[in-house]
């Protein structure tokens, strides 16, 4: 799965504070991401992170 740094992932469940969308900070084997509704950030597997994913919602890229 293609995960990039700051993208928006809408996971299956909803996060405590009511949130789905998360925004990527680190990639690797193991990815950093931060709750869009409260601002928590965890770290977890990337294979675990992939199995709850609905969708990924990527910026536009604009080369100047």
């Amino acid at each position: 799965m293609d995960i990039r740094l700051n993208d928006i992932l809408v996971m299956k469940k909803s996060h405590p504070c009511g949130e789905k969308r998360w925004e990527v900070l680190r990639t690797g084997a193991d990815i950093r991401m931060k709750c869009l509704g409260c601002g928590h950030e965890v770290m977890q597997p990337r294979f675990k992170i992939e199995k709850n994913i609905r969708s990924i919602e990527r910026k536009e890229e604009t080369n100047k």
